[in-house]
């Protein structure tokens, strides 16, 4: 494990992490930190607190929306499949 700090909203966090891990966690930690300074900018008379709470909705509801595409395209494309698998089969049938 290797120990790092990672900065968000100004704030220095301490982190131990695997070393194959340490550059995917500080660019995860940039851009949890850019989205935070995007809802700080937003709604300036809020708390952290509150602000942290938007962003983190934010970035879930952006996982999500990923997710359901990602779902989608494994479908379309596993019908595809089996598409070409079922045209693959009679051709088959009809050279055997």
């Amino acid at each position: 494990m290797e120990s790092i700090k990672v900065t968000i909203l100004g704030k220095q966090i301490p982190l131990k992490v695997q070393s194959s891990e340490i550059e995917n966690t500080k660019r995860i930690a940039g851009f949890v930190d850019d989205k935070f300074k995007v809802f700080r900018s937003q709604f300036s008379n809020q708390p952290d607190s509150t602000i942290m709470i938007l962003a983190c909705l934010s970035i879930a509801e952006e996982l999500f929306e990923t997710k359901a595409k990602l779902s989608k395209e494994l479908e379309m494309d596993s019908k595809i499949l089996d598409d070409v698998n079922s045209e693959l089969t009679k051709l088959i049938k009809q050279i055997a």
